[in-house]
């Protein structure tokens, strides 16, 4: 009976100094979550800081993107260009790159000549790596500042901010216009417009993971400015006709493995049958997202000199893939080039592995 009830009494006591230890650490983990919070938010205030002192240094401001630009290239891009024109009317403010025409409602871009760099401020909004700079004049100017959200492989410029638990660059462009506010800083509807686009088109119209509360927080004030959302979301979501006809290839001919992977081959003479470019191609990447246990999946798009790849995901991490495959982008959204279908069948073969 004495064995019995110490063995109990000693059970209690574990029993309770675990309890303990598991109170302290969750505790102490509180305590640390936002002391890395406070580290962090002091980290992006300091950016911030930054950039504003060097927007405010320098008199003419040449804004660059990526190549194949999408709408968070053009949102954060155009965004930043149009605070900058409304709170710096002096200042010569320049937004540059490849005219996209079915983004054009978005930006028309400037056309400038290589003297316009000299002495300038270069911003590269929404590109990981230097060999995506739409325009590669970008080097031309007197100081870069880097500006994304996408993991930071190459942190080029003299002032590098990236963060990537933004949804997009664009509202990061929104965050850096809500610290400067007070300090010169002016935004227009048109602005506003931009910067929506942006956030709507790399959450997915927010049904990807990466929309947070933060981000519909920006968004309720962006709509508050006067943007006509139905009027935007009307005009980055129709489709041409045939688009339309293009998606029911996608889905009439796309193969799915056990694993959970998925792909579909746009030869060239695919996109000639649907007279579809390649950019244009690039948008139906979504097409199979709804499939049920569909966890990964890669578009392949035949061009002359390589092959594109466009890989998504519901769960499996792909940017690594990416990034073996001349690549990268985010965990569940890269790019990736292949130069030969052999390359493409390795990369599938690879995402099966990934898929397990």
């Amino acid at each position: 009976m004495k064995n019995n009830r110490k063995e109990k009494e000693i059970s209690k006591l574990s029993n309770f100094y675990y309890k303990a230890i598991v109170r302290m650490y969750e505790i102490l983990s509180v305590i640390m979550e936002d002391k890395v919070k406070k580290l962090i938010k002091k980290e992006i205030i300091h950016m911030h800081e930054q950039i504003l002192g060097a927007i405010k240094e320098f008199d003419t401001i040449i804004i660059h993107r990526h190549v194949r630009p999408d709408p968070d290239a053009l949102g954060s891009q155009g965004g930043l260009g149009t605070i900058l024109q409304e709170s710096f009317p002096e200042k010569n403010i320049y937004t540059v790159g490849y005219n996209e025409p079915s983004l054009a409602y978005l930006r028309v871009m400037d056309d400038i000549e290589d003297s316009v760099y000299e002495n300038a401020l270069v911003i590269v909004c929404d590109t990981a790596n230097q060999e995506r700079v739409d325009d590669q004049r970008y080097t031309k100017g007197k100081m870069l500042i880097k500006i994304d959200h996408h993991p930071n492989e190459d942190p080029y410029g003299d002032i590098t901010w990236v963060d990537t638990a933004a949804s997009s660059t664009s509202e990061m462009i929104y965050e850096f216009y809500t610290y400067g506010k007070d300090k010169g800083l002016k935004i227009t509807k048109e602005a506003a417009r931009l910067i929506l686009a942006g956030i709507v088109g790399d959450t997915g119209r927010f049904l990807f993971p990466n929309t947070t509360a933060k981000t519909l927080r920006y968004v309720s004030e962006l709509v508050d400015m006067g943007v006509k959302f139905t009027d935007l979301y009307n005009e980055m979501y129709k489709t041409k006709e045939k688009i339309a006809r293009l998606n029911g290839y996608i889905l009439q001919n796309f193969t799915m493995v056990e694993e959970g992977a998925a792909y579909i081959k746009l030869t060239k003479e695919v996109l000639e049958e649907f007279d579809v470019l390649s950019s244009e191609a690039s948008g139906v990447v979504g097409a199979l997202g709804n499939i049920d246990g569909l966890k990964a999946w890669v578009l392949f798009l035949e061009e002359d000199d390589v092959i594109r790849v466009r890989l998504r995901s519901k769960g499996p991490v792909i940017n690594k893939l990416a990034m073996q495959y001349n690549g990268g982008g985010h965990p569940m959204a890269s790019g990736a080039k292949a130069s030969s279908w052999e390359e493409a069948d390795r990369l599938f073969a690879d995402l099966r592995e990934i898929c397990k």
